[in-house]
């Protein structure tokens, strides 16, 4: 039962339990006061002043068997009728507490809705913007209240200081590596520089270029991980044909199977979210023979659903949650990967941004299998008509 059921419960029993026992001292005292048969006949026949004589004998057995009777009926109807007027005062007291207790739980029926909201955000640092604020005098519940907002600032300022050190770090560290990048690039370009130089040249642009991917993935998982506010309607299907096209394949068949899914979201991390899963797949695949299957269509209620599956090494399903930890590398295969580790943290963050629904599966045979699932575009926004898009079987989607 919920607190305010127990409440009225608990109210309504100590209510009923006073009332009996009023009841039951009243009927004792009004026993105790009602004349017996013998003192009414006595208090006639004697009179006011007590003159002459009187013996219980004298008095009609009919007599005192009709005024018991009467004294019985008395006190049955005080029970009686005391009994159901307890219980209609029983209800309706039982109903003012059921009123009163939810009157004095408001305050933290409130808390828990925003605290529900804040639970329910996309992510973890979003929703704490908001406030209890709870009016009325400084009570303990007030005070729980005020706490509660105090947390819950410290914890927002906590987020923000957190993504703005990420932007701001990423964005100092993204000139000097385009300097060195510059730099190796024209030592390289020389026409006396000795084998030595060429390779060693070669080695830190590769160790620059991964840093610089890694500095674009923080910046993108700083950006993704902001509330947006701004939402546009666009076309998954239009998304993932033009990743799909831009992608180096590297020898990887890509079979998809685009429909038209219409969504409402941000057009720049939508591409960004097929573009890591695409690369993903293609870059964890088998050696020969692998394959991407990517598909887009609008489920029954009107959600769009991306789907991205590939082949590859087996993967234990108790691996998955890991894969979406940032720079979190399992096997040895992603050990030596080219990419910073953030590609599938990215798409997680882009996911809950959008509110929408990832699931991944490890199939037996090898690979991952995404699927997302995003809300629907709601109705006013729908444009009545829209023919469902081409279906692509094979290569490389055009339309």
């Amino acid at each position: 039962m919920t607190i305010r059921t127990r409440l009225t419960a608990t109210f309504t029993a100590l209510f009923l339990l006073a009332g009996m026992v009023l009841l039951g001292v009243t009927y004792l005292l009004v026993s105790a006061k009602v004349p017996t048969g013998a003192q009414i006949f006595k208090k006639e026949i004697l009179g006011p002043d007590g003159a002459g004589g009187f013996s219980p004998e004298s008095v009609p057995r009919t007599d005192v068997v009709r005024i018991k009777a009467a004294q019985e009926d008395v006190l049955g109807s005080i029970l009686t009728q005391g009994a159901i007027g307890l219980v209609v005062v029983g209800a309706v007291a039982a109903a003012l507490g059921w009123l009163i207790a939810g009157r004095l739980l408001q305050p933290l029926q409130r808390m828990t809705e925003t605290a529900r909201r804040i639970a329910d955000a996309p992510a973890a640092g979003r929703g704490l913007h908001e406030r209890i604020g709870l009016p009325g005098p400084r009570d303990e519940v007030k005070e729980l209240a005020d706490t509660f907002d105090l947390m819950l600032a410290r914890l927002d300022a906590s987020f923000d200081g957190q993504r703005r050190f990420i932007a701001d770090a990423s964005h100092e560290l993204r000139t000097p590596l385009t300097l060195n990048r510059a730099l190796l690039e024209v030592a390289l370009r020389r026409a006396d520089a000795p084998p030595e130089v060429r390779q060693l040249g070669e080695t830190l642009l590769e160790i620059n270029d991964r840093h610089e991917r890694l500095v674009e993935g923080l910046l993108m998982l700083a950006r993704s991980d902001a509330e947006m506010a701004d939402r546009a309607y666009l076309d998954l299907a239009d998304l993932a044909e033009h990743v799909a096209k831009e992608l180096d394949h590297e020898g990887v068949e890509v079979v998809a199977e685009l429909l038209e899914a219409p969504m409402m979201g941000d057009a720049t991390l939508i591409e960004r979210l097929v573009r890591n899963l695409l690369e993903n797949a293609v870059r964890h695949n088998v050696p020969e023979g692998g394959w991407v299957r990517i598909g887009t269509a609008a489920g029954p209620d009107g959600a769009a659903v991306l789907t991205i599956a590939n082949s590859g090494p087996p993967i234990s399903p108790y691996e998955i949650p890991a894969l979406f930890t940032p720079f979190h590398r399992g096997n040895r295969s992603r050990l030596h990967s080219p990419g910073a580790g953030l590609g599938l943290p990215i798409v997680r963050s882009i996911a809950t941004a959008h509110s929408a629904v990832l699931r991944t599966d490890a199939p037996p045979s090898g690979g991952l299998t995404h699927t997302l699932t995003f809300p629907p575009v709601p109705e006013e926004l729908r444009t009545p008509g829209e023919e469902d898009g081409v279906l692509v079987q094979a290569g490389v989607p055009t339309r």
